[in-house]
């Protein structure tokens, strides 16, 4: 299946989202302060680039529902990745998102028989808000806090009788607690999300492991996120995301040595929002090591750019 085909279902769905929810009685008609929605993750939910936070994502406040599509490009020495999602906020309690991943291996996959291997994933995801409001308590020490989960499906590829050797599934469901608080009168806003996972590398490399030791339970890692308001519509920031390492066992007992190693994940980002309803982010990223068996054990660093629109 290619891009374009993927591309097109994701604006045929959100074509439909929207006209589903244009027979719905109340819509965002005043929305919330710019850039306080956050924008969309690389899995589709609102928050920072690469980790979700507890704020529900559109411009939907309460009694009102919203809308949010997304574009995403990250390119890093050795790979790149495209990410489209859709996202649908009620009441600014309840956030419903969908999104698509596809990681471009380039000539790295010629180190396993498969140059320019294409691994695609869809993320189906799901936010709840508990308690506390990040605007209108940015006065009190309560942050505003939300539980999620996203369901990942990996597509078959060339990659299926490498992943089935390694003993790591092409499904699994991360979920998450996230905790953000705005400090309004400072312009800075702090997030904390502990996510349950077994996805190794976001997912897009399967999940868990079977081959070196039983790497099937879910590990608990943490993700932080940190921003700064220069202007009511410019934010500069810094996001860490703590990744499993559920792979590189099995890669030692394939006679990989560390080739299979994952690192923890950051990136250093501005976000514009020209208008209250658009908002443009560019970041420099560093994912540390992807498949160094393939890559001279390089690190992956480079650069992050993503397009949301948000009614």
């Amino acid at each position: 299946m290619t891009m374009s085909t993927h591309v097109w279902r994701i604006s045929a769905m959100t074509i439909a989202v929207l006209g589903a929810l244009a027979a719905m009685p109340a819509k965002a008609q005043t929305g919330k302060l710019v850039l306080t929605g956050g924008v969309s993750t690389i899995e589709g939910a609102g928050g920072g680039g690469l980790t979700p936070w507890a704020f529900i994502g559109t411009q939907a406040t309460e009694n009102e529902w919203g809308v949010a599509t997304n574009l995403t490009h990250v390119r890093t020495d050795d790979y790149s990745l495209n990410a489209q999602g859709v996202s649908f906020g009620w009441d600014d309690k309840l956030e419903l998102s969908l999104g698509r991943q596809s990681l471009d291996t380039g000539i790295t996959g010629q180190g396993l028989g498969l140059p320019g291997l294409k691994l695609d994933q869809t993320i189906v995801g799901v936010k709840y808000k508990l308690f506390g409001d990040g605007v209108l308590d940015s006065d009190s020490n309560l942050p505003q806090v939300a539980i999620g989960l996203q369901h990942k499906s990996l597509d078959s590829t060339g990659l299926d009788a490498t992943l089935n050797a390694l003993g790591a599934k092409r499904t699994g469901t991360d979920f998450y607690v996230s905790g953000t608080k705005l400090f309004l009168k400072q312009g800075i806003l702090v997030n904390g999300t502990l996510r349950a996972t077994k996805a190794n590398q976001n997912g897009l490399l399967g999940f868990g492991a079977r081959l070196g030791g039983d790497e099937t339970d879910y590990d608990f890692v943490p993700e932080v996120s940190l921003a700064k308001l220069l202007r009511n519509n410019v934010a500069v920031g810094v996001e860490y995301r703590v990744m499993p390492n559920k792979l590189e066992n099995a890669g030692r007992a394939a006679g990989l040595g560390n080739g299979l190693a994952a690192d923890d994940w950051t990136d250093l980002f501005v976000a514009w929002a020209p208008t209250k309803n658009v908002s443009l982010t560019a970041a420099y990223v560093d994912l540390g090591r992807i498949v160094p068996a393939t890559t001279g054990n390089r690190d992956q660093r480079g650069v992050y750019v993503s397009a949301q629109f948000a009614f």
